[in-house]
């Protein structure tokens, strides 16, 4: 055993012991975590606007703070993107998370002095856990992988801006400097598959033991190892036995990471946001990723199916059931207050508070990362149309993350009641207006992540054939725009070529 793997083990066992001391008092810890966010911001605009000096509970603060959404928090935002002070947290943010927005474009995101240590200690912890856990650590004398965004950083008013991953690029700790690939030179590099090419290279003859990165961005990483080597990965790097991921489902991926490896390896499954580092897997004997409660972050949990009555309930983390599915609510030290961030979650354990990642409160595609909502693909869609003849039925979206040829894309189910001239020419059309509204979607396009989306013509009467199919014919029931699986692809496959 090496001194750094040794040392590794011990702060693992420091950490472990302070985890254990909030995760076993859960409320006590965030009603700690509510009153100091209360106190601190009392005197901001948002504060005052809300009255929080005379907020004394959680009742108290329902009455005051309702949920809002980045289109509602705007205004607030807004001032703090011109460089006013003391607007949703005292000062200024040290950075703005610049993410895809909806319906106004880019979204800013502020991370503050006090809330950005947090992402970099969760990452942290994460490891420590498994550390601690499996008393696995030869792997901190290896190189280890992060794939992320460029972290080039932009200026907006005096504040810093960039992509959360480039941004946490520039928190890398000096006892992970040595180990850490690519190099920043390689990490600078916009166009994606340029960059997986030179990280290739980089790596080829090193000894990796931990590569992490969201798993579609890793697929292509191992598929060009692979083609290189001419061998699995496994084989290729002999100590790689650790793989962290965050951002998308990996279950859809396993099976082939698995096949590129050429045996499994251990993974630990992170919850990060640019809003927050919400959780992180602490076992890898246990379903679900640790909350953490202790983070600077106080949360608020609605049941997903009464989120849009009239009058739903606010639960607290001492109110939450297993397996119901929530939509996660957040307040936290960088400013954001009730926040709705669009995440549902289900409770696997509450002794401690673990969670899983059920889904979006609205349907969605986010196979790559790409956070596709449904008035995107409803925009997109109707701009493409306009001053034509072309005509649409019915429509509904889904990714081809496995395509027997070429890069993964997009499948468009099309039911049209008049055809476009050039289907290839009217998918493009799309795919221009869905790049112009979704950053994320542009940056997988540019760096050749993906490809342009493909359009398959579904049969007249397809979509009521499916439905019917289902037992969801008439009545209230819609076609969903947006999976983010090929559970209705797979459907509508199957009722096209039985109609043919």
């Amino acid at each position: 055993m090496s001194i750094k793997s040794f040392l590794a083990k011990q702060f693992a066992k420091k950490i472990h012991k302070k985890t254990l001391k909030w995760a076993q008092n859960p409320i006590e810890t965030q009603q700690k975590v509510f009153q100091d966010l209360i106190h601190q911001a009392s005197a901001t605009k948002f504060g005052k606007d809300h009255n929080f000096s005379k907020i004394q509970n959680f009742e108290d603060f329902t009455k005051e703070v309702p949920i809002r959404d980045y289109e509602e928090l705007k205004p607030y935002v807004d001032q703090v993107v011109k460089g006013e002070k003391n607007i949703l947290w005292k000062g200024k943010p040290l950075y703005f998370a610049k993410t895809s927005g909806t319906t106004s474009g880019a979204k800013y995101i502020p991370l503050t002095k006090e809330s950005m240590p947090f992402h970099i200690e969760a990452a942290r912890n994460a490891i420590l856990s498994y550390i601690n856990e499996t008393g696995k650590a030869d792997f901190v004398d290896g190189k280890m992988i992060f794939l992320q965004g460029s972290p080039i950083l932009e200026e907006k008013n005096g504040i810093k801006l960039g992509r959360l991953s480039g941004i946490v690029a520039h928190f890398v700790p000096k006892y992970l400097q040595k180990n850490r690939m690519p190099s920043w030179e390689t990490n600078c590099i916009e166009d994606w598959e340029t960059k997986v090419n030179t990280v290739v290279e980089e790596t080829y003859n090193e000894n990796m033991t931990v590569i992490s990165g969201i798993p579609s961005w890793v697929q292509m990483y191992f598929e060009k190892l692979h083609h290189k080597a001419g061998k699995p990965v496994g084989e290729l790097f002999k100590n790689f036995n650790l793989f962290i991921y965050g951002g998308v489902n990996y279950q859809p991926y396993r099976a082939k990471f698995e096949n590129l490896i050429g045996r499994k390896v251990d993974s630990i499954e992170l919850f990060p946001a640019s809003e927050g580092f919400f959780a992180y897997q602490d076992s890898q004997k246990e379903k679900g990723m640790l909350l953490l409660l202790n983070s600077g972050i106080f949360y608020e949990f609605v049941k997903a199916d009464e989120f849009f009555a009239e009058n739903y309930k606010r639960h607290t983390i001492g109110e939450v059931e297993l397996g119901v599915n929530y939509v996660l609510i957040i307040s936290t030290n960088a400013g954001l207050w009730a926040y709705n961030i669009g995440d549902t979650v289900q409770f696997t354990t509450i002794k401690p508070y673990r969670v899983i990642v059920s889904g979006r409160i609205k349907h969605y595609i986010s196979a790559f990362g790409e956070h596709i909502i449904g008035k995107e693909v409803e925009s997109a869609l109707q701009e493409a149309m306009q001053n034509t003849q072309v005509r649409v039925n019915e429509f509904t979206v889904a990714p081809q993350i496995s395509p027997i040829n070429g890069l993964p894309y997009h499948e468009w189910f099309i039911e049209f009641e008049n055809e476009p001239e050039n289907i290839e020419n009217f998918a493009l059309q799309i795919d221009n207006a869905m790049r112009k509204q979704n950053a994320y979607y542009d940056d997988l396009i540019v760096g050749h992540v993906l490809r342009t989306l493909v359009i398959t013509k579904v049969n007249k009467n397809g979509f009521q054939d499916y439905m019917k199919s289902i037992g969801k014919l008439g009545g209230q029931n819609k076609i969903p725009r947006l999976s983010n699986d090929r559970n209705i692809a797979q459907k509508l496959e199957k009722v096209n070529y039985d109609t043919k």
